[in-house]
């Protein structure tokens, strides 16, 4: 599910700012490479015993990824169910407590890079 009101789409900063505050939030830098990189927060249905993930998809708008003041711009935000052995179901439907917690992290996400 892309989740277009996320308030991060189109915000820039630098590398090392999103890392510092991504992590103060439980986000966790996963794939990258030199212009691309994911930061994904796991979000668990404990009543249901199954578990999402909120990924913030990032591209480097200056220097590259290694480098700790590269500029970075934050594109599509989605959440997805995770499914077996690895991967995201993107079209599987969000329990409302695990999307109003995802809205609740890019919320925070956002204030703490203003």
């Amino acid at each position: 599910m892309l989740i277009e009101d996320s308030g991060l789409t189109g915000m820039q900063a630098e590398l090392a700012e999103w890392d510092d505050t991504s992590a103060k939030l439980g986000f966790v830098r996963w794939q990258w490479e030199y212009y691309r990189a994911t930061y994904d927060l796991k979000l668990e249905d404990k009543p249901n015993r199954e578990d999402y993930y909120l990924r913030v998809n990032m591209r480097a708008v200056e220097g590259k990824l290694e480098q700790p003041d590269a500029v970075l711009a934050a594109e599509s935000v989605y959440i997805g169910k995770a499914s077996f052995p690895h991967g995201l179901d993107y079209e599987a439907p969000i329990p409302d407590a695990v999307l109003n917690a995802a809205k609740q992290k890019l919320a925070a996400w956002k204030q703490l890079l203003a």
